[in-house]
């Protein structure tokens, strides 16, 4: 069905925001300047920001394998209910996507249950335990990348065959940077991503940096982009916005990298605002309740599909350090155009995959609200701008607000 969307605003040339009605049709935007029709599904957004769907290159579906976490459906769900139009799914699964048999086991369950595009890494190493290469022949024609998040590769020699493979078959390792024996200390990651920048410089390999988390490893991204490396680093929104100093020993504010200093914080800042950090990615990662009850216990992770862009907005957008454009940039462009995924736009013959955010109105973020079957954040009861009341894929409704209502 047509459907139309009235009092838009959206991001024009000059990185101006502009009124807009939108018509879209079989999944495609017709116009911007939309007429009224009577048989088209149409909503009054009211001045809400349209921009293209968000896709998020670091994410736990949990499926198969840890379905009491989240599944693919109550992940994709969350996802949509965030402005996520796209995402990339990490192999820490059961079994691990480590063989064509095994990746079938998860994209069987993506194509039956997805409500969004989800894109699987390939895992770098057998069972991801870092002893023996997976194949990684077979599976590069069906992946768009290779990761052994949650661990990472700390056999550089293995490593470093890893990268000679995925440069063979241009494809990206994304890497979690933590050197063995210095636990979750700044050290094992600084350490990490000095050891593997060096292979980099070897082997050509395209690399991205996940979840990084401390000024040192900033810095050593910037001078590598300097010197020519392809690397590029993702910052998260709990490292951008959260420290060390104010978190309590709760299970929902246990992750890993763990929060970091003050000084690590606004370096992490800095990154994105001047463009050391390529993107902006929710490393999402459901736990069971009981299972972040005791905080020592707790395995480390945190939900972050569905505050993503408000959080970002409300923090980055808002407060005038980063454009509207440099926002979509971070959120959007730069992921998909890194990880070879489509690329959305707001224009006219485009796919539609968009998402609509109230810029105008903040709400509290609440527990009872989440579509992700946990419910393990750290930002819950904070008060954001920017929350999604409508996102499209190809042009169909994956998530409406309750209040937005038909006219």
């Amino acid at each position: 069905m047509k459907k139309i969307l009235f009092n838009a605003r959206i991001l024009s040339d000059d990185g101006e925001l502009k009124r807009a009605d939108i018509s879209v049709e079989n999944g495609i935007i017709t116009s911007l300047c939309a007429a009224e029709d009577a048989n088209a599904e149409a909503y009054d957004l009211r001045g809400a920001f349209v921009m293209p769907g968000a896709v998020d290159v670091h994410a736990h579906l949990r499926e198969p394998g840890f379905e009491y976490k989240e599944t693919v459906l109550s992940g994709t769900l969350s996802a949509a209910k965030g402005g996520i139009t796209a995402l990339m799914a990490m192999p820490n699964l059961d079994p691990v996507p480590d063989s064509g048999e095994h990746l079938k086991a998860e994209t069987d369950i993506i194509g039956r249950d997805a409500v969004v595009a989800v894109y699987p890494f390939g895992a770098v190493t057998v069972g991801e335990k870092g002893k023996e290469l997976a194949d990684m022949e077979g599976l590069a024609p069906y992946v768009k990348a290779f990761s052994d998040d949650g661990r990472g590769v700390n056999d550089l020699n293995l490593l470093k065959k890893a990268m000679l493979i995925a440069k063979k078959y241009d494809k990206i390792i994304a890497s979690h940077a933590e050197k063995e024996g210095y636990g979750v200390s700044p050290e094992a990651e600084i350490y990490a991503v000095e050891a593997e920048l060096e292979l980099v410089k070897e082997t050509g390999c395209k690399y991205h940096f996940c979840h990084l988390s401390t000024a040192k490893s900033w810095a050593m991204v910037r001078e590598a982009k300097r010197a020519g490396l392809d690397v590029t680093a993702e910052a998260t929104p709990h490292h951008l916005f959260l420290n060390e100093r104010f978190a309590p020993r709760e299970g929902n504010f246990k992750m890993n990298p763990p929060l970091r200093s003050y000084e690590d914080m606004r370096a992490t800042v800095t990154a994105v605002l001047d463009g050391t950090a390529d993107m902006i990615a929710t490393d999402h990662a459901p736990h069971s309740k009981e299972e972040k009850s005791d905080y020592d216990s707790a395995p480390n992770g945190i939900i972050g599909f569905e505050t993503m862009l408000p959080s970002v907005y409300t923090g980055l957008v808002r407060t005038g350090r980063i454009s509207f454009k440099r926002f979509v940039e971070l959120v959007s462009y730069n992921p998909a155009k890194r990880f070879s995924l489509p690329v959305n736009r707001i224009a006219r013959g485009e796919r539609a995959d968009l998402v609509a955010l109230d810029i105008d109105n903040p709400r509290i973020y609440t527990a009872e609200e989440i579509l992700s079957k946990s419910a393990n954040s750290p930002f819950i009861g904070a008060e954001f701008y920017g929350f999604p009341i409508l996102t499209l894929k190809d042009g169909e409704t994956v998530y409406k607000d309750i209040n937005l209502r038909r006219i």
